[in-house]
């Protein structure tokens, strides 16, 4: 560790039906391990905690989580600090079992239900993290989302000690300019929709934490920005804030999925009217659907 550095560290429990090898399939998305390496049954993510280059370590074992946080030149995270952001970023609270007991029977999703026990959506570290990772991946594949994605960490710069690059926060990205942005990749629309709200939100302008009791009211100020549509949004909340109630109907990958399940072909509205016989979890069964994908490669 540099000089100045902190750390924190902790052990959790897992439930029994903890799906490992989902959580770090989500985190190996990049081949080039920029941001996050994976190494056996361990995970080490860059991010910037209150500003600063940090690196998270995970080591998942049968039962249980070891976490340690590592902050370059920071006042030390707390335990607790920590706690919530493992558990967060694991999926720990989403009431999983609720939504298996309450949908283990019907008759289409129940038997994909089945086949993923425990199917948790794994969380980015932080709902600026979920935002712009929606706003790099809107209409184009899961590939060149993530390739997109390692370069606007590039530009960023942002490093920890250990070498990872530290996907970056809303200050960092606000330091860059249009141009930047073009040259890290994103098209026109992208650029000029992601700037003006990373300097927004560095400024204080707007707001992204919010309680689940807030968030309708964060959906209608995202909704508000220009190039954020329902689908940049409900993916944010699901992804940064564990809402499981948004619908992703106008998910291209929901919608194959869904086709496939039902095997007939289906639109958008006819996925929404599916989707919504699963509230409050409509996208906890989207995410079964993206997951089911996997099962039939």
């Amino acid at each position: 560790m540099p000089p100045h550095a902190a750390s924190a560290s902790i052990t959790l429990p897992l439930p029994a039906d903890f799906r490992t090898a989902d959580l770090l399939a989500f985190h190996q998305r990049d081949a080039s391990q920029t941001a996050e390496r994976v190494a056996g049954n361990t995970l080490h993510k860059g991010l910037l905690w209150q500003g600063q280059p940090a690196c998270l370590h995970l080591t998942l074992e049968a039962g249980s989580v070891a976490a340690e946080l590592a902050v370059d030149d920071a006042a030390n995270p707390s335990a607790a600090e920590l706690q919530t952001l493992v558990r967060h970023l694991l999926g720990l609270d989403q009431p999983v079992a609720d939504f298996t007991t309450t949908h283990r029977d019907h008759p289409e999703l129940g038997p994909v239900i089945a086949q993923l026990p425990g199917l948790r959506v794994a969380q980015a570290a932080s709902p600026f993290e979920a935002l712009s990772w929606a706003i790099t991946g809107q209409q184009i594949s899961v590939a060149a989302a993530v390739s997109l994605r390692r370069k606007l960490i590039l530009a960023a710069g942002q490093r920890h000690s250990s070498g990872l690059y530290c996907y970056p926060d809303a200050a960092a990205l606000a330091r860059l300019d249009e141009a930047q942005l073009r040259q890290a990749g994103l098209s026109r629309s992208k650029a000029t929709t992601l700037l003006p709200l990373s300097r927004a939100i560095a400024a204080g302008e707007l707001q992204l934490s919010a309680t689940p009791e807030e968030l309708p009211a964060l959906e209608e100020r995202l909704l508000a920005c220009r190039g954020i549509g329902p689908w940049t949004v409900h993916y944010t909340l699901l992804r940064g804030f564990a809402h499981l109630d948004g619908s992703l109907h106008g998910d291209a990958a929901v919608r194959r999925a869904l086709g496939r399940l039902l095997q007939r072909e289906v639109d958008a509205r006819a996925t929404e009217q599916w989707l919504a016989q699963f509230r409050p979890w409509r996208a906890l069964a989207g995410a079964y659907l993206w997951a089911s994908l996997r099962l039939e490669a």
